[in-house]
């Protein structure tokens, strides 16, 4: 289920106790961001359910996409085991992205 975070702390924690997070910084004045939102949550629903979904609309809370170096909506940022796996922004492929996620998430997940 999508969360809205809205502090470091809660990004911060969900980082540290969750095997996979995805974070999705959005904007609601931005196009993109709105059409691409429902894609790639229902990819994480049906492919990969471990995932962690959190959203964060970079306009409500400046700090929080600032603290992760991201300059531009939409931006995803993929961490496995608390690192930083893989940064995509602005024009982004469902299926480019299907395929990054795929080979560390079985590895952890043993799917």
């Amino acid at each position: 289920m999508a969360n809205e975070f809205t502090t470091q702390e809660e990004i911060s924690e969900l980082i540290a106790h969750e095997a996979a997070v995805i974070i999705y910084f959005y904007s609601d004045n931005c196009s993109p961001c709105l059409s691409l939102r429902p894609k790639v949550k229902q990819l994480i629903d049906e492919e990969y359910p471990e995932i962690k979904f959190a959203l964060v609309n970079s306009e409500k809370y400046p700090a929080l996409p600032a603290t992760y170096g991201v300059f531009a909506n939409p931006t995803i940022i993929l961490f496995f085991e608390g690192r930083e796996y893989r940064r995509e922004s602005k024009y982004i492929s469902i299926p480019q992205l299907s395929e990054a996620i795929e080979r560390p998430y079985n590895m952890i997940f043993e799917k």
